[in-house]
């Protein structure tokens, strides 16, 4: 197998090579934040919204340099990356942004470190999971509402144990609730739920992800006349919806087969990923 190559700091390395230290913040504290995206036939899809979404991160985290970080540096260095790791025109992409200071909890400095990783992906398109998911509600960790909720931050405990109990259960994926018990979120994912023939998905003052795709799916369904509602969603509506799917930007929309002895359709969100690979 070829050797694979990162962005570390601007310096494209080996990704083999050692390049973070024990005190490094990211490793220390959770002390960064990062951006999944879908580099797809040569180019980052959303990068609008990609671009919006981790500046306003670090804006929050009082992380120097954010205006560094617009379209055209990701897309540089996604096609630098690209070109030495011959990924070709489709690929994941993730940008990780950290404090690169020293400092115990007080920093020394709001400097900003960065690393860009690229992995090849075979589909050409965003393409709906044969197989529906089987998922279930994680209850032993709940997610907290704060400022930080919508952020995709580098303290990813929740997530971490929810992706224990999905391995331990032998689930494709769960749902995470919020601290008041309601929907908030996927593992690694937004939720859509159909139900009485509306679009139900949890509100961003509820805790999820700001999630890109979401945003994407939330305008195709406007544009499609497909009733939508932000709301407080509570779990017991999976036992009644006719459908629910998944979102995020790497894999578009994953449909849901099954939760516990519920099964669902997968109609709106066949419909709403042919609108998505026609953007």
């Amino acid at each position: 197998m070829s050797i694979q190559f990162i962005n570390f700091n601007g310096e494209v390395l080996p990704e083999s090579q050692k390049v973070v230290t024990v005190s490094n913040r990211g490793f220390r504290y959770g002390d960064g934040l990062f951006e999944s995206m879908r580099w797809m036939k040569g180019e980052v899809k959303f990068i609008d919204l990609h671009t919006e979404r981790i500046r306003k991160g670090m804006k929050l985290l009082k992380l120097e340099g954010y205006s560094q970080i617009d379209n055209y540096f990701i897309r540089e260095k996604a096609e630098e990356l690209s070109r030495r790791n011959k990924t070709g025109p489709n690929a994941r992409v993730r940008l990780t942004v950290f404090r690169d200071g020293d400092g115990l909890y007080s920093p020394d400095s709001n400097k900003m470190g960065y690393a860009l990783e690229m992995i090849k992906l075979t589909d050409t398109q965003y393409s709906t999971n044969k197989k529906g998911l089987i998922v279930d509600v994680y209850e032993e960790l709940t997610k907290p509402i704060n400022l930080l909720s919508n952020l995709k931050t580098c303290n990813s405990l929740v997530y971490v144990l929810a992706g224990v109990f999905k391995n331990q259960n032998s689930l494709d994926e769960v749902v995470v609730l919020n601290q008041n018990g309601f929907i908030c979120e996927g593992m690694s994912s937004n939720i859509f739920i159909v139900y009485d023939k509306k679009l139900y998905t949890p509100a961003l003052n509820e805790g999820c992800i700001a999630g890109v795709m979401r945003s994407v799916v939330m305008r195709l369904a406007k544009e499609n006349d497909i009733p939508l509602v932000e709301a407080k969603i509570n779990p017991a509506i999976l036992n009644e919806a006719d459908e629910v799917f998944l979102t995020n930007a790497s894999r578009g929309i994953q449909w849901v087969m099954g939760y516990n002895n519920k099964r669902y359709f997968n109609e709106i969100s066949r419909f709403l990923i042919e609108k998505l690979n026609g953007l």
